[in-house]
């Protein structure tokens, strides 16, 4: 007899989501009409894999469930491949968006994210472990995240990070004289059996 199944195995199995998802700020917003006011939410969503690829998105709506939703819809499809160098960024940038402006600067190994938290939720869902920041200008949490999505797209990929690119190719073909070497002393182990076999019909 088949066991009946109800609602909520159906929710047991979960796949993994392929972005995280952080909510940077939720407004109100009203738009005056002709019968008076009418109130909705904005939210302003940032996602990330944290290896490298991020988006933004803003989502209006009346409900807040449905503002993030919409955000993270618009989010992905203005999805950006970040060129990292290892846990940090490859050079200093500085970008200025309307009233924001963010200075990125690489940082070594286990300095962390020297960052405010805006700039910082964007950095780490980027993938970024490794920067010093500065943020000048306004507050704003809008235009600051925009001005930090603005600078991770204007990242280049740098000549020593050419170098490398090119030096990993190279030392794949290494490893096949591997693979003969320990095919050899099997072949050697083998002749040494025969002749014991041939002592025993003596």
């Amino acid at each position: 007899m088949a066991k009946p199944t109800g609602r909520k195995d159906r929710f047991i199995k979960k796949e993994p989501k392929e972005f995280d998802e952080e909510v940077i700020q939720i407004d109100r917003v009203t738009r005056v009409v002709k019968g008076g006011r009418k109130l909705r939410f904005r939210a302003t969503v940032a996602i990330g894999d944290r290896k490298g690829r991020v988006g933004i998105g803003i989502g209006k709506s009346h409900e807040v469930t449905g503002a993030i939703q919409k955000g993270i819809a618009k989010a992905k499809k203005d999805i950006v491949k970040v060129k990292l160098d290892g846990s940090t960024i490859p050079h200093d940038i500085k970008i200025k968006y309307k009233s924001a402006k963010i200075l990125l600067i690489p940082a070594v190994e286990g300095t962390g994210l020297i960052s405010g938290g805006t700039v910082r939720k964007v950095l780490e869902l980027a993938g970024v472990k490794n920067v010093l920041s500065k943020s000048f200008g306004t507050t704003n949490k809008v235009n600051v995240t925009k001005a930090t999505f603005e600078a991770l797209k204007k990242l280049q990929e740098t000549p020593r990070m050419k170098k490398r690119n090119e030096a990993k190719p190279a030392s794949k073909p290494s490893q096949k004289p591997e693979a003969k070497s320990e095919a050899k002393p099997e072949a050697k182990s083998e002749a040494k059996t025969a002749p014991k076999k041939e002592s025993t019909k003596k």
